[in-house]
């Protein structure tokens, strides 16, 4: 007898060939492949008669094979496939297949046959090309219904993942439901087998829907009652009060090369003021490109560290955990602060890079009661990682950086007050509970308190969905920008003109300038990697566009300690122009870089454009954005014109967020969320109910011991959220 744990390949009907194709798409047992959604389906629910009124549509239509015909076309290495059909009211139609001679094997003369697809007028005759088809004595599987589409791999298609699925979809009554029976009644969901019939072969849109929801609320329900059970233990336990010195930080905000903004000073206000609270503080600061989050970020390490106690700043790569050690040096170059560098890529000699800003004696930390250890004071200082850690663990070094491993792997820290977790919009919700459950488990040498935690991130999110992803969080806002900057001017470039595109980065150049050109990455292809296209646009962008010019090369595939040492180059001008992959978003900042150019542009995210952009425009010179595009199409022109109209990241965020659907946009693709949970992300409603009835079920079963299914759901749910 089939179970829900009956392994794949214990099924006669799965052949041996297939295994390994499974196995590598994580489906193993009758179970995983039920749980395997698909991610669009193909209307062909419409059943009409054989009619010139249907042109242009995507219908059904059922008939009996009249004439068949198969013809190789050895030149173009092609097989083409011809099927004469008639229905009842003897209108013929052919179908037409390319390259699927077996067809034939299956569609004989006298078969009584379905067809689906678009049907088109050639000449005088009424045709399908390529069309769903399958006999009509059997129940509508690929044809005549709303089809499911799954995600394929070589080997496997969606019509043989929907025939096996068939016949193993009355095994789904022997799943248990994690969604108590009381609160399906509530909310009018579909049961667990209901919905997963639903979801494979739904009998009506309306139908689909309802499954889809039901399977999207678990989603967000389980997102919802973790963030909420890690509320409730952050809430439950103490935090060191961090005394706010008015006069420490108003000395320091002074002696800025700058203003604060407006945004700034009442975020760092709001930041400061939940310091001086015994509870850990759990806010989201929350700006845009260049809204200037890192000097917020700066003030509550400042006080942190005048207060005695440790800072661990995190960043979800290396590159970017670099790029704020040497601002916060610089930002500290006249304040006592020691502050380390640790992340895995300064292995080499086992040696990993700190820096400790030296001592001013007139600056306004004379009155702390940090330890002015002369031993520190050497900038880019080098120690081996057993020494770091023991300077981190001894409390000498008061402000750490890092990746998010630096809460979780052998760091231990003296007296850990405050984590300041760098999003840079790719840690999304669940990673974010993740993060928190490991801050409150971190060794920080504070037996009875937790740190303080404030979470950042680089894409502006529109106030309604930041209060419904993130409500166990207080928000900042930084939604003002400096006054000095300039604004990036910002144009769609297609391939007509992009010859005076380059002119235009030649004459920057000759004008002392740097530009950047970003390539999108080419995924699943068999022909063009990363690498490949990298290498190939900067080999023919060095021979045939700047020849005369120098131009560095980065990508994905360097190691870590390659990347740093191109963008010193680029930095220390040693080249001209920076030919990157989307690595380059990470937070490079190079106030000299006035032009940057990004190709196939409209195969970008909104959001992700404007971070691009915003690798440019850090410093005093006029700065431009060059969108190239090959496409011409309406839908991914107005996609751009939306960056040439606004340079205001939550206007583009709320167009992304349009366009692409939350999953895109908040960075879950990789998550372990499904499809379904991320299309209803922005469905604010839904996420209020999975809140509320997460905090109804919370308040009396906070350990779900009542609930067992849930528990074990949750459980799982954690194992297959990861951080990128």
């Amino acid at each position: 007898m089939l179970t829900l744990k009956t392994p794949l390949k214990n099924i006669s009907k799965i052949l041996p060939k297939y295994h390994k194709i499974l196995d590598k798409l994580e489906l193993r047992t009758v179970e995983d492949l039920l749980s395997y959604f698909p991610f669009r389906y193909d209307d062909f629910s419409q059943t009409v008669k054989v009619s010139p009124e249907y042109i242009n549509q995507t219908v059904t239509i059922e008939g009996v094979v009249t004439k068949t015909k198969s013809a190789r076309i050895p030149r173009r290495k092609m097989t083409i496939t011809e099927v004469t059909i008639e229905d009842d009211n003897k209108t013929p139609l052919k179908a037409i297949w390319f390259n699927q001679p077996f067809v034939l094997e299956s569609l004989r003369e006298g078969t009584f046959a379905r067809l689906s697809g678009k049907m088109t007028l050639r000449g005088k005759t009424l045709q399908m090309t390529n069309p769903s088809w399958e006999k009509a004595a059997r129940e509508t599987t690929n044809t005549g219904c709303l089809v499911p589409i799954y995600s394929e791999t070589s080997g496997i298609t969606s019509k043989w993942i929907r025939w096996q699925l068939k016949p193993l979809l009355e095994t789904a009554r022997q799943m248990e439901d994690v969604l108590p029976y009381d609160l399906r009644q509530r909310l009018n969901l579909y049961d667990i087998y209901t919905a997963l019939s639903q979801i494979h072969f739904p009998e009506s849109r309306e139908k689909l829907l309802r499954a889809q929801k039901r399977f999207a609320f678990q989603e967000m329900f389980l997102v919802q009652l973790r963030t909420l059970q890690i509320k409730t233990q952050w809430e439950n336990n103490p935090a060191s009060p961090i005394k706010f010195d008015e006069k420490l930080i108003q000395g320091f905000v002074k002696k800025l090369p700058f203003k604060l903004t407006d945004a700034q000073r009442k975020a760092s206000f709001e930041i400061l003021k939940d310091l001086e609270n015994p509870l850990p503080m759990n806010r989201l600061l929350n700006g845009d490109v260049g809204s200037g989050k890192t000097v917020v970020a700066a003030i509550a390490s400042l006080q942190t560290a005048s207060a005695g106690f440790q800072t661990a700043i995190m960043a979800p790569t290396e590159v970017l955990a670099r790029q704020h050690f040497e601002s916060f040096c610089k930002i500290f170059e006249n304040y006592n602060i020691n502050i380390a560098l640790l992340t895995n890529s300064y292995k080499l000699a086992n040696n990993f890079e700190f820096r400790v800003s030296s001592f001013d004696s007139d600056s306004n930390f004379q009155n702390s009661n940090l330890k002015n250890d002369s031993k520190f004071k050497i900038p880019n200082s080098k120690l081996s990682r057993n020494a770091l850690l023991d300077e981190i663990k001894s409390g000498n070094m008061q402000i750490i950086i890092g990746t998010h491993a630096i809460i979780q792997e052998d760091v231990q820290f003296k007296n850990l007050a405050l984590i300041i977790i760098d999003e840079q919009h790719r840690f999304g919700v669940a990673q974010r509970a993740y993060l928190q459950q490991e801050t409150m488990d971190v060794r920080d040498g504070q037996k009875k308190t937790i740190p303080h935690l404030l979470t950042m991130t680089a894409t502006p999110i529109p106030r309604t969905l930041a209060i419904a992803m993130f409500g166990s969080l207080e928000l900042s806002l930084l939604d003002e920008m400096p006054k000095n900057r300039k604004e990036i001017i910002t144009k769609i470039i297609p391939a007509t003109v992009r010859q005076e595109a380059y002119d235009f980065i030649r004459q920057e150049i000759k004008n002392g300038r740097q530009a950047f050109v970003i390539l999108p990455l080419v995924e699943d292809s068999k022909v063009l990697t990363e690498l490949k296209a990298a290498t190939s646009e900067h080999r023919r962008l060095s021979e045939e566009i700047f020849p005369d010019l120098r131009l560095g090369l980065l990508h994905g595939k360097l190691k870590s300690k390659e990347k740093e040492a191109v963008m010193e180059d680029f930095k220390n001008k040693k080249s001209d122009v920076l030919v990157a992959t989307s690595v380059v978003e990470v937070g490079i900042d190079i106030p000299n870089a006035s032009v940057i150019i990004i190709e196939d542009a409209d195969r970008f995210g909104l959001s992700q454009l404007h971070q691009f952009r915003g690798r440019v425009g850090r410093g005093e010179h006029q700065s431009y954005c060059f969108l190239f595009t090959n496409s011409d199409t309406e839908k991914a022109l107005e996609r751009l014109q939306a960056m040439e109209d606004t340079s205001d990241g939550f206007e583009i965020s709320q167009k992304d967020l349009e366009l692409r659907g939350p999953g895109q946009f908040f960075g879950l693709v990789q998550s372990g969320l499904p499809d379904i949970a991320m299309e209803h992300l922005s469905n604010i409603k839904l996420i209020k109910f999975a809140r509320a009835e997460a905090q109804n079920i919370l308040s009396s079963d906070p350990e779900l011991a009542n609930h067992p299914l849930l528990a074990q759901a949750l459980q799982k749910f954690q194992e297959k959220i990861h951080l990128e």
